[in-house]
Parts: C-alpha cells; sequence; structure tokens
C-alpha cells in the first residue's frame, strides 16, 4: 500500500545503512566471509565519508550487538567533556548558551567505538573495514539532492570556516547534484590509521587495531587535534584523548508481546522508546486501527511522557543515578496513563513524578521546529545469526574542520546542558545525552531485528511506528518503513537552544486530511509535512525469520538509503 520499493529477501546476510554505497561496503565484508560486526563497522566508517554534512568519522557512534549466542553488548561510542572545561563556563561566559565552535567539542569517540567493537567481536583488521571509506575519500561520490540541499542552506556556516569552505564549497561555490564530492585530507587520515596498522603486521589482529587506534588517539592525528584546539581556545587536550575509551555499558531490555525489544541505556535516549511502547501497550494501542485519529493521539500523549521522563531524568550514569527501573516499572507507568486524556491533548508537557526535575516554560512560537540534521543508520545481521545496530552521527556546519585532518572532533556538546545542574548539564569529564539510538528486538519467533534511524528527538518517535507497523499491524519491511508518520515536538529539544513547542505535532501528509483534523479537535497543533520527508526519519530495518530461513531487509527513500541482501 505504500512501498516503492520491494522488501528485500535473502538467505545468507542483509545489511541496511544511510546511504547506499555503505551498505555495499557492508555486503562486500559480509561476502568476504566478515560478520555482522566486522560489515557494520564498514558501513559506519563509510558514513562518515558519505554523509559528511550529518555524521562526522570523528564524532559519536553508538552501537548495540546482539551475538549468536544471545550475548548482548552496548558500546557507548559517545566522548565526554574535556576533563579542564569549567563547568559553568557557558552559564558564565555565554549567557547560558552553548556556542558553535570548538568550545562544543568533547573527545572524538567513533574510532574507538568502531575499533573497539572489531576488537572484541570482529574477526577483520581496520584497514580491512576502512578501506571503502578511504575510497570514497579519495576518489569522491556523487553529490545527492539532500547534500546539495543542506550545502546550500548552510552555505555561510561553511563559509565560516577555512577549512570547511575547503571541503564543502571548492572553489567558493556551492556542489551541484552528480558532482563528485572528493575530502582528500580524510581519505589520508584515514589512510594513516591503516598504515600503522600494517606496521604491526605479524604482532597479529589486535596488535594492528592497537596501532590503529594510538594513530588516531596518541599520534600525529591526535596531536594535530590538540594543537588546533590550543589555537582556537578550546579545552580538548593530548591527555583527554591518550586516556579515551567507549564505555560498555549495560542495555535496557523489556519483554512486549512475547518479543525482546533492546535498547542503550539513558545516556542516550533508548529507554525512553521502551516507556513509551510500554505506555502504549498498557493504553489499549493494541486494539486500535493503524494511524486512525484515536492511534495517533495515544502514541504521542505516551510519547510526551517518555520524553518528559527523559527531560527530567535521563543524563551520563556514570555522574548521576537514572531511575531506569523506577521509570519502566507498572506503577510509574499507570502514573503516567492515567495523565492521559483520550479526548484531549496534553497542551505542554507532562510534570514530573518521580524526585528531581521542573516543568519547564515552552519557546517563542515558530512555523516548525529548528532541526539539527544530523545522523545516520546501519545495520547487519549474518549467516551465524550476528546482529548489528549503530547510529553514527555528528553534523559539519556548526564547528571547525581541523586543517590537514579533513574532519571535525565530536561537537556533540550541544545535547548537554549549559547549566550544570540540569541531569544532562555540562561537567568536565562528563558526556551529553546523545540522541542517536541504535535499538534491536529478539522476535518471539526466535528471530532479530536491529533497527534505527536518524532525526534527533524524532527518532524514537519513527522507530516506534516503524516497529508496530511491522509487529502489530504485520507489514512487510519495507512497507512498515515508508507508511506515513507523524512527530511531537511537545518537549524542549535535545539541541541547543533547546527549543520547546507546546503541542506541536508535525503530520505526514499521506495521512488523511480527516484524521488530521480529528487530531486537532482533540488539541493537537498539526503541522503539515510532505508526504515523505527526511524531517520524519529514515528508519533502516533488518529482520531474521527462523521458520523461513529468510533474511527481509528495508531502506527508508526518505533519505538515500538503500539495503542489500544475499
Amino acid at each position: 500500500m505504500y512501498a516503492t520499493r520491494p522488501t528485500l529477501y535473502g538467505t545468507r546476510h542483509a545489511v541496511s545503512a544511510g546511504h547506499y554505497l555503505a551498505a555495499s561496503a557492508g555486503f562486500a565484508v559480509l561476502e568476504a566471509g566478515g560478520n555482522a560486526i566486522d560489515a557494520g563497522c564498514a558501513a559506519g566508517i563509510a558514513l562518515g565519508v558519505l554523509l559528511p554534512d550529518l555524521v562526522n568519522v570523528a564524532g559519536v557512534a553508538p552501537i548495540l550487538i546482539r551475538k549468536a549466542d544471545g550475548t548482548v553488548e552496548t558500546i557507548a561510542g559517545l566522548g565526554h567533556w574535556p576533563r579542564g572545561i569549567p563547568a559553568d563556563l557557558f552559564m558564565r561566559e555565554h549567557g547560558g548558551r552553548i556556542p558553535n565552535g570548538v568550545l562544543r567539542t568533547v573527545v572524538p569517540a567513533a574510532p574507538d567505538a568502531w575499533i573497539t567493537a572489531l576488537e572484541r567481536h570482529g574477526t577483520m583488521g581496520f584497514a580491512d573495514v576502512a578501506q571503502y571509506a578511504i575510497r570514497y575519500a579519495r576518489d569522491g561520490f556523487a553529490v545527492y539532492p539532500l547534500l546539495a540541499d543542506n550545502i546550500r542552506d548552510h552555505e555561510a556556516d561553511y563559509a565560516r570556516w577555512p577549512g570547511n569552505a575547503a571541503i564543502f564549497l571548492p572553489g567558493g561555490r556551492r556542489p551541484q547534484v552528480g558532482e563528485r564530492f572528493v575530502q582528500s585530507d580524510l581519505a589520508a587520515t584515514l589512510q594513516y590509521m591503516a598504515d600503522e596498522e600494517a606496521k604491526a603486521a605479524g604482532k597479529g589482529r589486535l596488535a594492528g587495531l592497537a596501532a590503529a587506534h594510538a594513530a588516531f588517539y596518541r599520534g600525529d592525528i591526535a596531536r594535530e587535534i590538540a594543537a588546533f584546539m590550543r589555537r582556537e581556545g578550546g579545552y580538548l587536550t593530548m591527555e583527554d584523548l591518550a586516556g579515551y575509551r567507549s564505555r560498555l555499558e549495560p542495555a535496557v531490555r523489556r519483554p512486549w508481546r512475547g518479543h525482546e525489544v533492546i535498547t542503550c541505556g539513558p545516556w542516550c535516549q533508548g529507554p525512553a522508546l521502551l516507556e513509551a511502547l510500554l505506555l502504549m501497550e498498557k493504553g489499549g494501542i493494541a486494539g486500535l486501527a493503524h494511524n486512525s485519529a484515536e492511534y495517533l493521539h495515544l502514541l504521542t500523549e505516551c510519547i510526551k511522557a517518555a520524553m518528559a521522563d527523559r527531560e527530567y531524568h535521563f543524563g551520563d550514569p556514570a555522574f548521576l543515578e537514572v531511575p531506569v527501573e523506577a521509570l519502566l516499572s507498572d506503577a510509574h507507568l499507570a502514573a503516567r496513563l492515567a495523565e492521559i486524556d483520550p479526548d484531549r491533548a496534553l497542551p505542554g508537557m507532562p510534570g514530573p513524578i518521580l524526585n528531581g526535575g521542573t516543568a519547564l516554560p515552552g519557546a517563542a512560537d515558530r512555523a516548525a521546529p529548528l532541526v539539527e540534521a544530523d545522523t545516520s543508520y546501519c545495520c547487519v545481521v549474518d549467516r551465524w545469526g550476528n546482529a548489528f545496530s549503530a547510529t553514527p552521527s555528528d553534523g559539519s556546519w556548526n564547528s571547525p574542520v581541523v586543517p590537514g585532518l579533513g574532519l571535525i572532533p565530536s561537537n556533540r556538546g550541544s545535547q548537554s546542558r549549559p547549566d550544570p545542574a540540569h541531569p544532562c548539564g555540562v561537567a568536565p569529564g562528563k558526556r551529553p545525552r546523545l540522541t542517536p539510538n541504535p535499538a534491536m528486538v529478539v522476535t518471539a519467533e526466535g528471530g532479530v531485528m536491529p533497527f534505527g534511524t536518524p532525526g534527533g528527538d524524532v527518532q524514537i518517535q519513527a522507530m516506534i511506528q516503524v516497529l508496530l507497523n511491522i509487529l502489530q499491524h504485520g507489514m512487510e519491511v519495507q512497507e512498515a518503513i515508508e507508511a506515513p508518520r507523524v512527530a511531537s515536538y511537545s518537549f524542549p529539544s535535545s539541541f541547543a537552544p533547546f527549543d520547546f513547542f507546546p503541542g506541536r505535532l508535525a503530520v505526514e501528509e499521506a495521512i488523511p486530511k480527516a484524521t488530521r483534523d480529528a487530531l486537532a479537535a482533540k488539541g493537537h497543533d498539526i503541522r503539515d509535512w510532505p508526504a515523505k520527508t527526511w524531517l520524519a526519519g529514515t528508519v533502516e530495518v533488518v529482520k531474521s525469520d527462523p521458520a523461513t530461513g529468510l533474511l527481509a531487509a528495508g531502506a527508508d527513500p526518505r533519505r538515500p538509503a538503500y539495503a542489500v541482501v544475499g
């Protein structure tokens, strides 16, 4: 009914990623004998080259892995604030704002996250999986419409820094669709890591991976990054880089209709997905017609409740106690559900129930929320049953490129709050609260379904809608992905300046006008989206079915995402 592409089916392995060449890279690794972790790292590193406006090779890369034996592990892939940054810097010197530039820099996490995944669960070396990203950076790839549009929309931002302008405005002009986009410095940076790995040849795979890691975090790359930060007035140092390793964090898991839904922890927004899903279940969504006004109203109000708890409680678990068990308890879910009126939308966001947090005012009205257009996603299931889910991110127009390296050290500090008193407030050594949140379902039949999306605060909303489309409404994977979606903005944004739009509900126009009118009658502030927009997320899914022995894969045409199966 909705799909413009077929669901792809294979018998051996499948990969879906936010760009077709990234999916191709992951598939090449699978065909060469690599496992899901090898392939996922290849696709993920490639996304940092192929979506240079949305993903940075030196950004964040949260990873969720489920091995064929049932072992689950999350690699946070999220850097912390420099140890030397004053906690009150932004309140004291920047009027409670986190400005663009190097001050929002946290430790780059993605290179470590990919290497950590390879060390712990892969079979290949860094060069084996990074060779595709190196080639795409060195030889270039075709500019596609979304990349051209983002460069157009942020031309002034890119022009602000010479290093960014050299990449994104070569020759002083915006690249056009179909032109070749080359990143020579980035290719050289990744090649340097591969060359350092090669010097450890003969000492084993793990020694080679350690050498590639050292090249970035303790070698020439780290020295260039630290020197640039000093010149620009940033706080990131060689010591911050040299001491960094991604945390291995516990997954958060809950049963749902015989399936098990798995997310990362409250250092990202993952547990809010589980809270919203459990609220919907208790609220009776199983008995409601797909995308009816009643269905979308319940979904929206449950999202508001979960995002309220995200606002009041989520942050770096190394710095604060996050009451995940309490938030997902039957008692708390019942209390949140009691606040939902089936006939009337809550005009703002529900207040705190558990200890901590205060209700927040709304932001000034705008035609649409400011959108931080970054992030991508990739997922893989291999022939042995291993599953990989990762959401790499970090945009490129609000911080400077390091000269000669072609990369931007992670600017994810934009997701911390300037006020240190906030649960995700700035503090030395503390991590921001991350929007990217890879997820996975272990199905009641024993299959596995990694899934995820870019989209900032829309991520868990798009993911839940696709999950319900597949597991409640019985849609094929591709149809579930392409079905029209909605998104609430009735809570503070995760991105500076943390806008809040009480009651705002964006709706793709493929949802009938009568439904939109009925939602408006319930008090939702309806804002129309086009029939399919990247603002609604770009969900990728791979799903295995033990009964047939087949893998189903789909990718969202709202961006240049594709799946490949074999």
